[in-house]
């Protein structure tokens, strides 16, 4: 008995070690947990914290000549530190000092990523792949792809469709170089235009934001993320980040918990639920609490409440602050663990989770079990994207893949779609393309850097369209086309006004390019997370007045810019106004004293021809406000849906904005009718007409209102529920029809309980906020 007992021990044992011998991790065909928990059981520690580190990518690569691979740096960190992530591995700015000659093409792009998965596959110990994360919110930002318009220009086309196709273009130039994740889309809710990221932003509005925020998501993501064309969408920042305690950027959000609930929050939970499978937390902190430590955001609202089955990560350098920053932490091992047992799974600059973090597990201050649980998220992505299998991609199918025809032409479309015509007196636009004389002056006219925005990669100067050059591509040599630069965005010490008002003199018409810029340069210095440092008294004064660190006083144009367009308006001459810009800035004289204006924000590499299809009638612009333009800062918060409460008039001037969200004009004109709005279950339908009244086709974009009229907690004023935008030619008429469903309905109680509570709701549907056409309600028994 005794030896048939040791026979079968013997066989149990047997295959116990065959089975560990089998590597299931690297089995295809077994199932996604199963290889986790397999690897899991066979990594040590420190190999497992390695995991939850993602690096700067840049220095891990070499370039001579032509040729390009790893670094002495990159196999030192993986050798030390068994690192699983880099971040900006292809990325180039003059932060990262990675320039036209001095980075990668797409195509050595792809075999330096080649070459750092060849050596962690045959030169680790387990070979895990590495995931590489890079910026991508407005195209993936690496020397040779597309640029297109920055998030809140994109935010202005009103158009989800279009944004999901354009984050499909850049998913495939990411991922064909080698990358598998894109950060982006930035989903905060924006009240506080001094800040410097609203450009990143898409406006002020939760719906239109988690609008915006599905669309990338599906556009980054597709149907299968093992696709080799699709990448994960990473989203940022959680959360209200955006609205900012005096303008400045990381400071504190002064949100109470009911509008964190029904105005912050939604956007993230809408792209969640769109299928997000990585999130960022943001530096600021919420009531108290940095969110890079928010156990109530990261584990309570994000996996309970909302499902989320993806991996979190700190905004770089994000847990470190926690100790130099927020000073919540006495040290970085404190700050490590904080994080990492709120739910914080991955560290963006590795400062926090090596030494310290495994220093905190043998200190018992963070278990083996909250380490495996960060570890198995990472590596869970890793297996569903198929990288154990297939870890390369392919250069030789990079050129037919990055900054394509057609995806030039889709940055043109999102260009196009985004430009607003704010103002346009006896319909002065579209210009005449037989005039004769044509100025055409401003900072912003013809300097490729200042329409591209933050986060863009250097550019070859004949790869992006100017105004200035659209103008003259769009006129050829039957117009005098006269360029005054006039002066600078922020430099006093310089200018030709003289120049630009005889050149307005001998004009026909003036085309004014004003605005600001988030051009960086190579005289900046950087922090250590790649914020701007803004010193005042500077010798040599860039152009940069917007973009991650260079928050505002005012909103005030900057320069000699208000100086110029006095100027030119004395001249009498006929002023388009065009604003290339990443915040709205403050154009109330212009919008008194200028006929015709136009805000492009910054529209990316096919700004120039966008703008000259615009002004000349080659397309009828349709774009809307995503955020409201204020008069003056005295009024901020200025935003259209703010609660019930008091709103008058200032001694100074109105409380109104100059231009309110959802505000933008056409070339055309529409009307509304027959509004229908009927209650069926637990859901309402609205329906109504859409008419063409004007003598040209044009887009219109049909805005849907809400408010709850009397409800048992303050509640928004009006709510933007749906939109449309629709393409009518003249004369014709369409139906639109809206369903909402109890969720467009709720309110989080006194109770904090989400609630449909009875009553009247009213609905207003028009062109803007502000610009109601058609008025009903319904009533919820």
């Amino acid at each position: 008995m005794k030896i048939r007992q040791r026979i079968i021990m013997l066989g149990v044992l047997l295959l116990a070690v065959g089975q560990a011998g089998a590597q299931t991790y690297k089995n295809a065909k077994a199932p996604v947990e199963a290889r986790v928990k397999d690897l899991l059981q066979r990594m040590t520690l420190e190999e497992k914290v390695g995991q939850l580190n993602t690096l700067l990518g840049w220095p891990m690569y070499e370039k001579k000549g032509d040729a390009v691979g790893i670094s002495e740096t990159f196999k030192e960190e993986i050798s030390k530190r068994h690192i699983g992530s880099f971040w900006a591995t292809l990325r180039a700015d003059p932060w990262t000092q990675k320039t036209l000659e001095t980075g990668l093409s797409p195509r050595q792009s792809a075999e330096a990523t080649n070459a750092m998965q060849k050596y962690m596959m045959e030169n680790t110990r387990l070979g895990i792949p590495l995931i590489l994360a890079e910026e991508c919110p407005h195209g993936h930002m690496a020397i040779g792809t597309t640029v297109f318009s920055t998030s809140i220009g994109q935010a202005s086309t009103w158009d989800p469709a279009l944004i999901q196709e354009m984050a499909s273009a850049i998913a495939v130039e990411a991922r064909v170089q080698g990358a598998h994740i894109g950060y982006g889309p930035v989903l905060d809710l924006v009240r506080e235009p001094r800040w410097s990221r609203l450009e990143e932003t898409y406006g002020e509005d939760p719906y239109l934001i988690g609008q915006m925020g599905i669309a990338m998501v599906k556009g980054f993501q597709g149907s299968n993320i093992n696709s080799g064309k699709n990448i994960i969408s990473t989203l940022k920042h959680f959360t209200a980040y955006g609205s900012p305690e005096g303008g400045h950027n990381g400071g504190i959000a002064l949100t109470g918990q009911r509008d964190l609930y029904m105005s912050y929050l939604p956007p993230f939970r809408d792209a969640i639920k769109a299928g997000a499978l990585s999130i960022m937390a943001s530096y600021n902190s919420i009531d108290g609490i940095p969110c890079s430590a928010n156990a109530f955001l990261l584990k309570d609202v994000l996996v309970k409440d909302w499902g989320f089955k993806g991996y979190t990560v700190s905004d770089l350098h994000g847990i470190p602050s926690m100790n130099s920053n927020h000073r919540v932490a006495a040290d970085i091992e404190q700050a490590a663990a904080m994080s990492i047992n709120a739910g914080l799974d991955n560290d963006l600059g590795g400062a926090a989770y090596g030494d310290a973090l495994i220093k905190a597990v043998k200190d018992k201050l963070v278990t083996m079990a909250t380490i495996d649980s960060a570890t198995a998220h990472v590596l869970r992505v890793k297996f569903k994207m198929g990288l154990f299998e297939n870890p390369y991609v392919d250069p030789a199918a990079v050129d037919k893949a990055v900054a394509t025809p057609a995806h030039i032409a889709l940055s043109k479309k999102v260009a196009l779609e985004s430009i607003v015509l704010l103002k346009n007196e006896n319909n002065l636009l579209p210009l005449s393309k037989s005039i004769k004389n044509l100025a055409v002056i401003g900072p912003n006219a013809d300097n490729i850097y200042n329409q591209l925005g933050d986060y863009t990669a250097p550019q070859p100067e004949e790869k992006i369209v100017t105004v200035l050059e659209g103008i003259k591509a769009k006129l050829g040599t039957g117009t005098n086309v006269t360029y005054v630069k006039g002066c600078a965005i922020r430099d006093t010490a310089n200018d030709n006004i003289a120049a630009a008002v005889a050149a307005a003199k001998g004009a026909d018409a003036v085309v004014l390019v004003l605005g600001g810029s988030s051009a960086r340069d190579f005289k900046t210095s950087y922090q250590a997370t790649g914020a701007a440092e803004v010193k005042s008294g500077e010798n040599a004064v860039s152009d940069m007045e917007s973009g991650e660190g260079y928050d505002r006083v005012s909103l005030d144009l900057m320069g000699l810019q208000n100086k110029l367009l006095k100027s030119l308006a004395a001249t009498g001459k006929p002023i388009v106004l065009v604003l290339i810009e990443g915040r709205p800035l403050n154009i109330t004289w212009a919008a008194d004293n200028v006929p015709a204006i136009l805000n492009a924000w910054y529209p990316g590499q096919e700004g120039g021809h966008a703008v000259a299809d615009v002004l000349f009638g080659d397309y009828n612009p349709a774009g809307r406000l995503p955020v409201s333009i204020p008069k003056s800062v005295g009024q901020l918060p200025v935003y259209y849906n703010y609660k019930n409460a008091s709103r008058h008039d200032y001694v100074e001037m109105t409380f109104k904005p100059q231009y309110s969200f959802g505000y933008g004009l056409s070339y055309t004109t529409f009307g509304y009718e027959n509004l229908q709005v009927s209650v069926y279950g637990k859901k309402v339908a609205v329906k109504f007409i859409v008419k063409n009244t004007g003598k040209v086709e044009g887009d219109e974009v049909a805005q849907l209102y809400v408010r709850d009229d009397y409800s048992s907690v303050v509640t928004a004023n009006e709510q933007l529920k749906r939109f449309q935008r629709v393409h009518l030619k003249a004369g014709e008429s369409k139906e639109i029809s809206f369903e909402l469903n109890p969720e467009d309905l709720q309110l989080l109680n006194a109770q904090n309980k989400w609630v449909v509570e009875p009553g009247t709701f009213s609905v207003m549907v028009g062109g803007s906020s502000d610009d109601v056409k058609l008025n009903g309600s319904f009533t919820i028994k």
